[in-house]
């Protein structure tokens, strides 16, 4: 039985699945991987609750059986949110030392930093992370800690993440109806984000697409800090649903065909292949061709990669991920997948892999896996910095509390 006060839980609340990371921590604060929950999702789309009832049911069966199967009490979590509603964007705050002798003390650190919060959000809307990137004292940038500098204006650079209220909401409510606590909200590209990459890579700089079945949530890190997040409404399901369209075939033998035949990229020994589907007596029902398959496929793969594409050219980041890109997401086991991306993103690209963390091999090497991973990376940096406060002051801050409060 492992100690339940140790124990850092992420959720993912998926389109196609529900996923239950249970971690603790090593003596040296690394993440361990100790259990593993999950369960098909039924009330999700898109990556929203549009049936809470049918949602919080899946919940509790992937809670119980983490629970039961690993002899652990599960009491709060770490949830991860996504949907076309959230973005991100960089924001700077501005203020003027006014003490006497010019020198920056913290309150005047805490002072920029709430003047950077200070943002003009749609009403309906909330700040799910704050993120500090650097400080700059009179001009001068890529300052980390400016307290005992001397200057007369302090700034402070910021990449905040927001999304609908009521929308986010919607899986606070339903983890609280199950009477558990929600530690704190979090944004799954950034939590995956965690999960896969070095310090040298986030200081190279480095993109990280995670696609799933009804979203693709990306992340931008560069010196070290995140400078880009987006989401996208677009996922594995919107393929099953071309396939299923393009094909005549159901949405489940859509789905089969995915996985057996599909691929990002037209295979060339497929061409001219044909399958023939039986019906479930067995006998012939249709013949599909696998070339057109694999081509329905690879287009709506391919719009998802040139989304993101301009979006991160309109944005300025092109340049930053000299790491090269990582994926990861169900999606992310689709044959020739990371040379498609290559092709449209214009860099590196390969499989993600989990980093600095230990545990169950049947968690680690599944790349739909991944975001909850990097939810209990979340919950167990959090819980290191609250453990060493003093000493450790900078990092991920999600300003979520008010809002939790309230569901």
């Amino acid at each position: 039985m492992f100690d339940d006060d140790n124990i850092i839980v992420g959720l993912e609340i998926g389109t196609s699945k529900v996923c239950v990371i249970v971690g603790n921590q090593n003596a040296d604060g690394a993440l361990n991987i100790i259990g593993i929950g999950q369960s098909i999702t039924s009330g999700v789309r898109k990556g929203e609750i549009v049936d809470a009832a049918q949602a919080e049911e899946c919940v509790r069966n992937a809670i119980v059986e983490a629970e039961h199967r690993y002899d652990v009490e599960i009491r709060s979590v770490y949830l991860g949110v996504t949907g076309g509603h959230i973005c991100g964007f960089n924001n700077r705050g501005v203020h003027p030392v006014v003490s006497a002798d010019r020198e920056i003390s913290e309150d005047d650190v805490q002072d920029v930093i709430k003047n950077a919060k200070a943002i003009n959000l749609p009403a309906e809307n909330t700040v799910i992370h704050a993120v500090r990137q650097h400080f700059l004292v009179d001009g001068h940038d890529g300052i980390t800690d400016p307290v005992g500098m001397l200057g007369a204006r302090i700034a402070v650079d910021m990449h905040v993440v927001h999304g609908n209220t009521n929308r986010l909401q919607n899986a606070v409510r339903i983890v609280k109806g199950l009477q558990l606590e929600v530690e704190e909200v979090v944004f799954n590209g950034l939590a995956s984000s965690l999960a896969l990459l070095t310090n040298e890579q986030k200081e190279l700089g480095a993109l990280v697409i995670d696609i799933g079945g009804g979203t693709t949530d990306y992340a931008v890190y560069a010196d070290g800090v995140i400078k880009y997040t987006g989401a996208l409404a677009l996922g594995g399901d919107h393929v099953s649903n071309d396939l299923g369209h393009g094909l005549k075939v159901s949405l489940s033998r859509a789905e089969k065909l995915k996985k057996e035949y599909g691929s990002a990229l037209v295979d060339d020994a497929m061409k001219g292949r044909t399958l023939t589907i039986t019906n479930e007596l067995g006998l012939p029902l249709k013949t599909v061709n696998v070339e057109h398959l694999q081509r329905i496929m690879s287009l709506r793969l391919e719009e998802i990669f040139q989304i993101i594409a301009a979006d991160l050219e309109q944005a300025g980041m092109t340049d930053y991920p000299r790491a090269g890109a990582f994926l990861c997401g169900g999606c992310a086991r689709a044959p020739q997948i990371a040379e498609l991306a290559q092709s449209v993103l214009q860099m590196p690209v390969s499989p993600g892999q989990i980093n600095s963390i230990s545990g169950l091999e049947s968690a680690l090497n599944q790349p739909e896996f991944v975001t909850a991973i990097g939810l209990a990376k979340y919950g167990s940096l959090k819980t290191r910095k609250r453990e060493g406060k003093s000493s450790i002051a900078q990092g991920i801050k999600g300003v979520f509390g008010k809002f939790l409060q309230r569901s």
